[in-house]
């Protein structure tokens, strides 16, 4: 069975390509354009990883990955920042509120994926 990842990203055209990068390497994949949407979409349903943007309107990315931590079904799953943001106070910011990784825009297809299987077995 395959793994179902939760893909979150305000840009459609950025949803799309992980959704297309993660489908074709054979995982599920959810889409949400913001937290507050994520959260809407994974209430009830079990997801083996979360990759969010951090800039997003409505919750933005740390803001999400606080509100998955606080939930008792999302407290250990991986959490992956992608976006273009690398200053280390926002990584910092990201590592704080409980992110298990960061990838900085634009992924690499191959790097997205082997990082998925790193988190996802």
């Amino acid at each position: 069975m395959a793994h179902t990842l939760l893909v979150v990203d305000d840009s459609a055209s950025m949803r799309q390509m992980v959704t297309f990068t993660l489908k074709d390497a054979g995982y599920e994949v959810i889409a949400a354009a913001h937290g507050k949407e994520a959260l809407a979409k994974l209430d009830g349903t079990r997801v083996s990883m979360v990759i969010t943007d951090l800039n997003m309107p409505e919750m933005d990315g740390i803001e999400l990955i606080r509100q998955l931590r606080s939930r008792p079904g999302c407290r250990f799953i991986p959490i992956v920042m992608l976006t273009t943001e690398s200053q280390e106070a926002k990584k910092q910011a990201g590592r704080q509120a409980g992110a298990s990784g960061w990838i900085v825009k634009p992924f690499n297809p191959d790097q997205l994926v082997e990082t998925v299987r790193k988190f996802v077995k």
